[in-house]
């Protein structure tokens, strides 16, 4: 939010405090207290009332400090709160008399004495900081002294560096470098071509190595370089203000560091890696559409991982009850026994609104299961189900309630959910709780996912739970896989929706899909094809739309031949993809990630938002237009074409033609790339059947695959010593270039050349 009027005023009618003098300080206990004027103090008659501000300081864990500051300290807890695991890191401090510093790991807060100003370093490299009245304690409406009727809010600016670019905040389908972007984090149903957001995370991250998060689960405002164009700021209405920063060497290990706080992203199912397909949501379906589907995919050749049932598997006016539509599908445990037998999932959607006609209404309005309004009747609307309520997640009563539905549809045969909706949560509803309205608006989304996601985890096992989630806020990456919304069936619609994707990703999110070939309207068969490509290079892949199929022979012959194309190369990518979203759960580390999240000193990365890292090796550039033209960046290396081997030098942007049958696909140099030799469908045993694949080999590369949770084969390969060592590998080939070498159990090691 802007409260200023330019450099030097306020607003008109606004009020602002800013700390003036760190006059008492108290270390005890692990945590810094300093008690902060917001005015000199000469005498003791300057002690009579005035805004003073307590300011807070601990370690959450090393590299990493809570900043707390308080107004009036005493108001009521919001009772809404993100789930975060705080460790306790030893916090160091060093006081002089014109400053004190407070050190946890190589993070390090200066603040002087005199003006209570602070300024963060890592190892001697200023990171960012707070002067003059960068801190504010601000109150609009000003009434006076006692300021009757003013809405307050707490105001934090950092400085920005010359250079200095800003990544995150959740979902943004805005340019991906948030500099210049005013940004409400507050969850709302808009679509992808607005700058509003299905997931708002108020986390942002600095491309000079820290990264900020606001404990905020309400309506956090920032300006990022717009009221002040060499500050962030980040504002909340109320008497407090609670953010960590963490710092590393690099901004992934600032994204291992938040997550350590607010969880890592939980390893989805290796069949949900496959291809899934949707029945759609307005279209007419019936069981005879659906295995037409199925079995037209499969006659066709293309593996088929899960069918999805979009809303209309319910009774029209009834959603959400649970309740298949009986005229529609009269044996719905039947039809998913047939699925099944045809080697494919079954998901179906859901969603947390309860219409009036959904057998569940009366039900949980007699035992107070829905959200209330002030006078203790439910919260309806009309909006997406006739007399819609909301179920309260807050009321533990309740969710069991809700996931009771959900088992019924488990024991039926049903693998999965797709976690609809969960934006247009009101702001004014009373929660069995007590939970303040305004907080709980986002963090809806986190307790509405964590119900389906633990009922999933207790019924199918840790091992086998996923959803497909839109709605999402801090922490929901614990519940993949999230996918990016409404988006129209045309290329901006597919430009943003890897820009919401990447700016997903760099905020603690691992795990993303959208929908190919776009959500509204019908996709040309040019268009479908190409997000074809770019949806199978993506972590998940989904077809899916509103008014129209997205079957493949809908859109002409080639279009079948190229969506079976890149299902088989995903599958033979397995292993690969498999062992880097092993690493990604660990580390928090994006599996799909911006260009600047992997070259972060390379200028040309900065910006770049329609090309991104697939891992650690695999560099992807979709294209997004109707002329087969591909415009993009490799960065300095050499990189070779995945399909026809061609080994470029990097530093440079590139103009390509390419057809329907191909992609820009590089691998960086010193990369082993383990692909399955024969990959019917995403689950398919690696041991004995897997060909290591070598790249650009100019210095040392290493690679594991996983099978399930074991490392079962390590393989690594060095110029210098001309040698490649294998553990693990008898049955699987080595491919360096046009040579292939057969590992049997008493040859898994050797000179380069041997082959």
């Amino acid at each position: 939010m802007k409260f200023r009027n330019g450099r030097w005023l306020t607003k008109k009618g606004a009020r602002s405090f800013s700390p003036k003098i760190a006059y008492e300080i108290n270390v005890s206990g692990g945590s810094v207290k300093i008690f902060a004027p917001s005015f000199g103090v000469n005498h003791r008659g300057d002690t009579l009332g005035g805004v003073c501000f307590t300011i807070e300081i601990s370690a959450p864990f090393d590299d990493a400090l809570r900043i707390k500051i308080h107004h009036h300290k005493g108001r009521a807890d919001s009772g809404a709160h993100f789930p975060l695991s705080i460790a306790g890191g030893a916090l160091e401090t060093e006081d002089t008399p014109e400053l004190l510093t407070v050190r946890s790991g190589s993070l390090e807060l200066k603040i002087n004495k005199s003006d209570c100003s602070m300024r963060f370093y890592r190892r001697g490299k200023l990171l960012t900081s707070s002067t003059g009245d960068d801190l504010s304690y601000i109150v609009e409406d000003w009434q006076g002294d006692a300021y009757p009727g003013g809405t307050a809010y707490m105001c934090q600016r950092l400085a920005l560096d010359v250079d200095e670019l800003i990544y995150g905040l959740g979902e943004r389908f805005t340019p991906i470098v948030r500099n210049g972007q005013s940004v409400s984090v507050w969850n709302e149903d808009g679509g992808t071509s607005t700058e509003q957001s299905y997931k708002n995370v108020p986390f942002f991250l600095s491309n000079r190595d820290y990264g900020v998060f606001v404990n905020d689960p309400g309506r956090v405002e920032f300006e990022i370089a717009t009221e002040t164009v060499n500050r962030t700021a980040f504002s909340a209405e109320g008497e407090s203000l609670d953010y960590f920063i963490f710092c590393g060497d690099t901004m992934k290990d600032v994204l291992y560091r938040y997550t350590e706080l607010t969880g890592k992203p939980s390893l989805p199912p290796r069949w949900s890696f496959g291809l899934w397909l949707s029945t759609s949501f307005t279209t007419n379906y019936d069981e005879k559409t659906v295995m037409s589907f199925i079995d037209g995919m499969l006659e066709r050749g293309i593996p088929l991982s899960v069918f999805h049932f979009d809303c209309c598997w319910m009774k029209p006016f009834h959603w959400t009850d649970f309740l298949w539509d009986s005229d529609v599908f009269p044996d719905p445990e039947g039809m998913i026994r047939r699925i099944h037998e045809r080697g494919v999932k079954v998901c179906v959607w859901i969603n947390p609104y309860i219409a009036q006609q959904s057998a569940l209404f009366d039900e949980g309005c007699e035992k107070g299961y829905f959200l209330n309004r002030a006078d203790g009747s439910v919260w309806q609307w009309d909006m997406w189900q006739s007399g819609m309520a909301i179920v309260d997640f807050t009321n533990p009563e309740a969710a069991s309630w809700y996931g009771r539905g959900l088992k019924t549809l488990l024991d039926m045969g049903v693998d999965c959910f797709k976690t609809d909706f969960g934006e247009r949560i009101p702001d004014d509803a009373v929660y069995h709780s007590g939970a303040d309205p305004q907080k709980m608006h986002n963090l809806y989304s986190y307790l509405y996912n964590e119900c389906v996601y633990g009922v999933l985890t207790k019924y199918r096992g840790a091992d086998d739970a996923v959803l497909f989630a839109r709605s999402a806020t801090a922490g929901c990456q614990k519940f993949p896989v999230h996918w990016g919304g409404d988006c129209w069936s045309d290329y901006s619609g597919m430009e943003q929706s890897i820009r919401g994707g990447l700016s997903l990703t760099c905020s603690g999110f691992s795990f993303w899909s959208h929908d190919i070939g776009g959500f509204e309207s019908s996709a040309t068969p040019d268009l479908y094809k190409r997000w074809c490509a770019f949806g199978l290079l993506s972590t998940h892949s989904r077809l899916h739309g509103s008014t129209a199929y997205k079957v493949p022979w809908l859109y002409g012959e080639e279009a079948v031949e190229v969506l079976r194309f890149f299902t088989e190369l995903k599958h033979e990518l397995m292993p690969y993809l498999w062992s880097e979203a092993r690493r990604s759960a660990s580390s928090g580390v994006p599996m799909m990630r911006m260009m600047a999240l992997e070259f972060q000193d390379d200028p040309n990365c900065r910006y770049l938002d329609k090309q991104y890292m697939l891992g650690d090796s695999l560099l992807v550039a979709p294209v997004f237009n109707s002329d087969d033209i591909a415009h993009y960046y490799l960065p300095a290396g050499k990189w070779t074409n995945f399909f026809t081997g061609e080994v470029i030098d990097g530093g440079v942007w590139r103009t390509e033609h390419a057809l329907y049958l191909s992609i820009p696909l590089f691998v960086r140099e010193n990369s082993i790339i383990p692909l399955g030799i024969s990959h019917p469908d995403p689950v398919y045993g690696f041991r004995g059947n897997v060909e290591l694949r070598v790249f650009g080999l100019t210095g040392h590369a290493q690679t594991e695959v996983y099978d399930d949770s074991d490392v079962i084969i390590k393989a690594s390969f060095d110029k210098a010593e001309n040698r490649f060592t294998v553990t693990g590998g008898a049955g699987c080939r080595i491919r360096y270039g046009a040579a292939v070498t057969n590992l049997t159990e008493d040859r898994e090691s050797g000179e380069l050349n041997a082959y």
